[in-house]
């Protein structure tokens, strides 16, 4: 394959390179490098330039580097030592991708979005899901982790596939897989807990005399959709990695990838429920609060209509008038107190007895 162009941003500077020939981004961004022959590791740590040219001159095993929220001095380092398309490089710097799947020659670029729960008060309005983002660049001789976000890290992944060298031997594909399927295993688990959630908002909603806080049914619902848009566009390219035998992927890590399709199929499906099922209890709590203020608003009505009485008799008798019934009787005042006492009581019952009050 020829080599492709070297990948360049405005105004930098030439290439830096160590004593040991590897390039020297910031060292903060590079989280682990490491060649594997035959699924076992050869080198504890090492410079990934020449990790890289390692494994071309001796024509087996691959490299696989991890890096944590590359610049792009950083990533244009790693790109020209690579051989990694312009664009590509330049979506793993911005963490702001759609999950996608790409292919560049015999290079592919798969963009995956990482989801975290988040804990908190049901009846608060705080945010439940936080998401980041993995770029996995699988070449021949090579495989590329970018991660966005302070979860979901993939230490835990490459030691077990360290444990696992059968799997590891693979190649770049297995690592892509183990990628994919860690993913998918965080939305499994953001997904039951959300569906705890939903099932505690519904318990509330539905349960008589709970007080709602539409505000916090309306955040819920905001993070199901912000969590449906992280995993549903993952679906095609799952689909492509599976079923695509054009793509450079060995035949046994597509039936593994065949599982992590079906996992993502079924966390899709219960996302779109739980989105359905939101709607439905929104609908539900905003009945609910209406219920409560119209029976806010019938009491109201009531003291409003009993409170009426006495102010419309006193209203009568405080117009001081010389010439007014009963104005000098010595029992008037006595009875135009027990008058209004018994029609406001009057008033009471009835509205009692209609359930007003």
């Amino acid at each position: 394959m020829p080599p492709l162009p070297s990948f360049h941003w405005p105004g930098r500077s030439g290439d830096r390179t160590s004593d040991t020939g590897s390039a020297t981004p910031d060292p903060g961004t590079i989280v682990d490098c490491a060649i594997y022959v035959d699924g076992r590791r050869v080198h504890e740590k090492c410079g990934y330039a020449q990790a890289l040219a390692e494994v071309r001159e001796g024509g087996k095993g691959f490299v696989w580097l991890g890096l944590h929220n590359p610049g792009k001095q950083a990533m244009t380092e790693v790109a020209d030592t690579f051989g990694l398309h312009a664009l590509a490089a330049e979506d793993a710097i911005d963490a702001d991708q759609r999950p996608k799947l790409e292919r560049y020659d015999d290079i592919l670029f798969l963009v995956l979005r990482t989801v975290q729960y988040h804990e908190h008060d049901l009846n608060s309005v705080s945010e439940i899901v936080n998401t980041g983002e993995i770029m996995v660049f699988m070449g021949p001789d090579f495989v590329i982790t970018v991660r966005h976000g302070e979860h979901t890290e993939l230490a835990g992944v490459r030691k077990a596939m360290e444990e696992d060298p059968a799997q590891l031997a693979l190649g770049p594909g297995a690592v892509l897989h183990a990628v994919a399927d860690r993913i998918v295993d965080s939305y499994v688990e953001v997904t039951e807990a959300i569906g705890e959630d939903v099932d505690a908002m519904e318990e509330a909603v539905f349960t008589p005399g709970s007080k709602i806080i539409i505000e916090a049914v309306y955040q819920l619902k905001r993070e199901v959709v912000e969590l449906r848009r992280a995993v549903k566009p993952l679906a095609l390219p799952l689909q492509l990695l599976t079923h695509d035998v054009t793509l450079p992927l060995p035949k046994e890590i597509r039936r593994y990838l065949r599982d992590v399709t079906d996992h993502h199929t079924a966390v899709n499906d219960q996302i779109m429920d739980f989105n359905e099922s939101l709607s439905a209890l929104i609908n539900a709590a905003l009945a609910k609060v209406s219920v409560q203020q119209n029976t806010d608003m019938r009491k109201i009505s009531a003291y409003a209509a009993m409170a009426a009485i006495p102010t419309m008799i006193a209203g009568v008798y405080g117009m001081n008038f010389e010439h007014m019934p009963e104005l000098r009787w010595t029992y008037g005042y006595g009875l135009v107190i027990a008058a209004m006492a018994v029609l406001c009581g009057l008033l009471w019952v009835n509205f009692h007895r209609n359930n007003w009050l």
